[in-house]
């Protein structure tokens, strides 16, 4: 239990790190916690093991567009990513357009 919960802070307090140092200048800083938080809550919906990675299978089932991605993200091909992880693909990727 203590485990799933400091991997839950970890994640919430990553995400709003993630929101807060994606924010592009004049970008409306509400709109980007809006899409940490629905990052998150997806994040949370889709991994129904609750146990802070998402399979392959579990992207693929709640969090198509991550599935999409899913290699790419899981660059310790481990067969599992974490909602940081994401959180810095979506930000490099955003840096990258």
């Amino acid at each position: 239990m203590k485990k799933l919960l400091a991997a839950m802070l970890l994640c919430c307090a990553t995400t709003v790190t993630f929101a807060q140092s994606a924010t592009p200048q004049g970008a409306n800083p509400q709109r980007m916690e809006r899409m940490a938080q629905q990052l998150q809550t997806r994040f949370a919906d889709a991994n129904t093991t609750h146990d802070g990675k998402l399979t392959r299978a579990q992207a693929e089932a709640g969090m198509p567009r991550v599935a999409q991605h899913f290699d790419e993200i899981d660059t310790q091909k481990a067969g599992y990513i974490t909602l940081p992880q994401i959180a810095a693909f979506m930000q490099e990727r955003g840096a990258a357009h």
